[in-house]
């Protein structure tokens, strides 16, 4: 038995006929990487139909990061939401090492293929738009949104059919991924605006120089790509309620629900909450679950050190630590 091991495949030209002449030997395993998924979940797919398997590579879990860390959960939680799990960044020793890593990484793989396979003309924009993203993970935005904050603050007159494409390509590199918006009692998605997430957080890090590091949207962004990678599809859930005013006025409104999480039959309901100093923190992140009248698991996933508990309303609490270290915690 022989194995063929192609490296960055997107690279070649007319390589469908190449790998298709591999594919006829008996004897033969054939492993193709690339780092675009348009090229291997369209055009491989399309030609190599039931004959191979796609297999999605994300960076190191935090449970998988901890296996070579040096260091107890919480300094290693620290330092993951700071460099991320890229394998080539984790094994550099140095914090100056890693930072330098990741800006080569995003300079000279992730911007060179991006602006080199689509053929982007004005670099400028495009990096202009990362810069807009890394510093708005987890905010709700959509293109036109976007085109306004060019209009106003970088005074340009970029179309938002142009910022569409251009997030097309950021998510077809693996760079980010979105997250649409699901009506839990209307079951039906909303197809705009969404909400953006980067795959590696030393990326996003590395992009804004390290500036800028909000520890709640950070952990928002690590939660969802651990629920990523354990193979659930993620939405943003949303419930409109109508409640009345002290005047009596009917006022429609709509309440959020970060992660609305299926995997086959299962579906999980979870909220992000970087802290819940007091009850009134708690009610107010428990409310959106209150109005949810199915019976599917709701959690709240909280950085305090707390020991998982249920409520009277049948509400899971977990400690971050707990979720990113055990996966089977969701079923407990």
């Amino acid at each position: 038995m022989y194995y063929l091991l192609l490296d960055e495949i997107q690279m070649l030209d007319c390589f469908e006929a190449v790998l298709n002449g591999y594919l006829r030997k008996d004897n033969m395993d054939v492993f193709v990487t690339g780092s675009n998924a348009k090229l291997l979940s369209k055009d491989i797919a399309t030609e190599f139909a039931g004959r191979g398997d796609e297999v999605h590579m994300y960076p190191l879990s935090f449970s998988e990061f901890m296996t070579i860390y040096n260091g107890d959960k919480y300094m290693g939680l620290s330092e993951y939401m700071l460099y991320g799990g890229i394998p080539l960044v984790v094994l550099r020793e140095e914090a100056n090492d890693k930072a330098v890593t990741l800006q080569n990484l995003f300079n000279e793989i992730y911007l060179r293929d991006i602006t080199k396979r689509n053929r982007v003309k004005n670099i400028g924009e495009l990096e202009d738009l990362l810069n807009i993203l890394s510093s708005a993970i987890g905010s709700l935005t959509n293109p036109e949104k976007l085109k306004n904050t060019f209009r106003t603050v970088k005074k340009s007159r970029i179309t938002s059919a142009t910022i569409k494409k251009y997030l097309d390509y950021f998510e077809d590199s693996f760079l980010i991924e979105s997250a649409q918006r699901y009506d839990i009692k209307g079951k039906a998605y909303i197809a705009t605006p969404k909400k953006y997430y980067f795959s590696d957080l030393g990326l996003r890090n590395a992009r804004i120089n390290f500036r800028q590091f909000e520890q709640t949207h950070s952990v928002e962004n690590v939660i969802y790509n651990e629920l990523r990678m354990r193979g659930y599809s993620v939405d943003v859930g949303v419930i409109p309620i109508a409640e009345r005013d002290q005047d009596g006025k009917v006022i429609r409104k709509q309440l959020e629900v970060d992660f609305v999480c299926n995997l086959g039959s299962a579906r999980y309901y979870i909220q992000s909450a970087y802290s819940l100093p007091d009850e009134a923190k708690r009610t107010q992140e428990i409310r959106p679950f209150r109005k949810i009248d199915d019976s599917f698991k709701k959690i709240i996933v909280t950085k305090d050190i707390v020991q998982p508990y249920y409520d009277e309303y049948g509400i899971l609490t977990v400690n971050i630590y707990d979720f990113l270290l055990d996966p089977q915690i969701l079923e407990k």
